[in-house]
């Protein structure tokens, strides 16, 4: 059941800045998705969580070469040698990239600016020396550059189009000093072509690449990450938007130059760039017309009125009320949430957010109600409404307890994230009944667990659905249970899609939250990929707790798993594809259905047995490395709680199989955000 390695890191703590993040974040996520999931970890994370295992690549941007020292050194720094050692992958920019070598020099002799040290990656087995140019100050764009750079055609992929020079944003990074005298294992990618203002020793290398163990490490002293059209106005600054056209004349080579520094690194990066799509309104429709009107009335102590416009403004987003045929502009009010957004950050956290998705809060969020007639497919292109709400139909004539979740239903091409818009504004949410769900074609702030990101391209199934679950129940009924029955409710929304061989598709649970596949690549093993999760997140309003039950599925899409539409061909190569409208509708029915009987008899034996039908894990046996190596084999989970449930084994000395101790554990996760089978914590039965 390995998982192939499908996130991008980037290092957002002490020492990073916020404008260095963001254009990492933009650049890679052009350029690598939809293959990896680029996203933003904490030195919390980095230094408590096993990241290791499903990462590809840590990227260390630019910053302040300190800071990571003063937050890395030590354990943070032997886990990074550790994950390159072993296969992995860095990059670093700038900073990230004095704080890769074995040596950083920084402005000798200037009293106020000087760092001079050694430090303890030490990929490049060298001294990394700069300002490579004068005039560096920190917070300020005044030392900026377009360095001319020099590319070394040979050390990257032939198939890239790269000229042999272009112009690249520079800001204070370094020369690697004599890289080309090095070992084998170094080799540089570019070289500055200006004179420089510190002693490169024999070459100008401005990029080197580093061959460390078994893993591969790239460093930069300019910002190839830096892409002209992120870059601001500054008009006190002279030659500044001078600067900005030079960069953007060369952008193109720029990106190829990124694009073969991934390649070396060894990541498969995209044919064309993928491009940042921009949000897009959101359609609030019914079943029963009727309902859109009854909703919308029942926010009226929550609207704002403002020159005759209606505005819910959520804790966490602005909503703009807006009917089909409405004409309005939403510049001014953009500009003056960007403001307010701004200055409360400030006011909160003294400086603004590292997670550049979270730039998507300034954005209101458009949502044209349809109170007479479903949106048409032409306002809607990658959803048919009319397919939906038909499908519903059907599936409820075979389900006799599915008569009301997805009556209401809201969906937008481009959001930021299903989950986020509903639980993270609670003065919407607690309008919300049962069943209410929020579809998207695309996230660009999609959340899985923690600071995990699932990867969802066009062609994935992605929808958060609202459940209203009584306190009075929570004892009888823990509410730990809805994501074993919405788990339950997709691989039986799947199996049950339609007639025939469908029923045979190989679709697995992985204990909690997380849905495998077969992989159709090795159809004579069996081997499991991932293809989709479930997040819950749960709040408490009017006596219940409003849970959303968020889910993504690959469904179209190939990448960057497989997907249930590839699993086809290994059953029958006539069957039709999957509609997403059809198995969104084939999901909140079996949801529905599942929900009631929970109501009714709690987690019973016949609930536990649908779930372990379904899951990957009998007989399994785990490590409990909190326990220093205990091993203990997988029984299913605990009916109280939810908990997983294992016996304690010993090798037999004799035969050398294992064998019961007679301790039975039962197993919950340290909350970290990577791996729920590391870190487990358990308590003895």
């Amino acid at each position: 059941m390995a998982s192939r390695k499908l996130n991008v890191l980037v290092y957002t703590g002490t020492g990073s800045t916020i404008e260095s993040v963001r254009h990492c974040m933009y650049s890679l996520r052009r350029l690598l998705s939809p293959n990896y999931a680029v996203v933003p970890i904490t030195e919390s994370a980095l230094l408590k969580e096993p990241w290791a295992p499903t990462c590809a690549l840590l990227v260390v941007p630019g910053g302040a070469d300190l800071g990571y020292c003063r937050a890395l050194n030590g354990s943070g720094n032997r886990s990074i040698i550790q994950f390159v050692r072993r296969g992995g992958a860095y990059l670093g920019f700038c900073a990230g990239g004095y704080y890769g070598s074995q040596r950083c020099e920084f402005e000798v002799g200037n009293p106020e600016l000087e760092v001079v040290g050694s430090r303890e990656l030490a990929f490049f087995p060298g001294t990394c020396r700069g300002g490579a140019f004068k005039g560096f100050a920190y917070h300020s764009e005044r030392g900026a550059k377009a360095a001319k750079i020099a590319v070394n055609k040979g050390a990257l992929s032939e198939t890239l189009a790269i000229p042999d020079i272009f112009k690249c944003y520079y800001n204070g990074g370094g020369v690697f000093v004599d890289a080309g005298q090095k070992a084998s294992g170094i080799e540089v990618l570019a070289e500055y072509e200006d004179e420089l203002a510190v002693d490169p020793g024999s070459s100008k290398a401005a990029v080197v690449y580093c061959k460390v163990g078994e893993g591969r490490v790239v460093l930069t002293g300019p910002h190839p990450e830096f892409a002209a059209t992120n870059l601001g106005k500054h008009r006190d600054i002279p030659g500044y938007d001078a600067l900005i056209s030079e960069l953007a004349a060369d952008d193109d080579a720029r990106s190829g130059f990124l694009k073969g520094c991934l390649m070396k690194l060894g990541l498969e990066v995209s044919q064309e760039e993928y491009p940042v799509p921009s949000l897009s309104k959101i359609h609030l429709s019914s079943l029963n017309h009727t309902e859109v009107g009854e909703l919308l009335h029942s926010f009226e102590d929550i609207i704002t009125r403002e020159d005759d416009e209606e505005y819910v403004k959520g804790e966490n987003d602005l909503f703009h009320l807006e009917k089909p045929d409405s004409r309005w502009t939403m510049s001014a009010l953009n500009q003056a949430l960007a403001n307010e957004y701004q200055e409360n950050k400030k006011k909160t956290t003294g400086r603004g957010t590292p997670d550049p998705t979270a730039e998507y809060v300034q954005i209101p969020k458009s949502v044209v109600s349809h109170e007479t007639a479903w949106p048409e497919p032409k306002e809607t292109p990658c959803f048919n409404h009319a397919v939906f709400y038909s499908s519903l139909r059907e599936f409820r004539e075979l389900e006799s307890e599915a008569e009301e979740w997805g009556d209401v239903f809201m969906y937008g091409e481009v959001i930021t994230s299903t989950n986020t818009l509903l639980e993270k504004n609670p003065k919407l949410l607690s309008k919300l009944s049962t069943g209410f769900t929020l579809a998207a074609t695309t996230q660009v702030a999609g959340r899985g667990r923690g600071s995990n990101v699932w990867v969802a391209p066009p062609g994935s199934l992605l929808m958060s659905t609202v459940i209203n679950h009584p306190a009075h129940h929570a004892a009888t009924r823990p509410i730990v249970f809805l994501q074993y029955l919405a788990a339950i409710a997709i691989v039986e929304a799947v199996k049950s899609y339609d007639v025939g061989d469908y029923a045979k598709i190989p679709v697995k649970l992985k204990w909690p939250n997380d849905i495998y596949a077969q992989d159709p690549t090795k159809p004579d093993e069996v081997a499991y990929v991932k293809i989709g999760g479930i997040l819950s997140n749960c709040s408490y309003s009017a006596g219940n707790y409003q849970v959303v039950m968020g889910l993504g599925v690959n469904t179209n899409n190939g990448r960057p798993t497989t997907s249930l539409d590839a699993l086809l061909p290994l059953l029958n190569k006539n069957l039709p594809h999957f509609q997403i409208e059809r198995l969104v509708a084939r999901i909140l029915t079996r949801m529905e259905v599942l929900y009631a009987e929970f109501l009714r008899t709690g987690f019973s034996r016949e609930l536990e047995y649908r779930y372990y039908k379904h899951w990957l894990h009998s007989d399994q046996v785990v490590t409990l490395e909190a326990e220093g190596g205990v091993k203990a084999r997988v029984l299913g989970i605990t009916r109280d709680w939810g908990m997983l449930k294992a016996e304690e084994v010993r090798e037999d000395g004799i035969n050398g199989t294992l064998q019961p101790t007679g301790k039975i554990w039962a197993l919950q996760s340290d909350e970290n955000s990577f791996d729920f089978w590391r870190g487990l914590v358990r308590r003895k039965l």
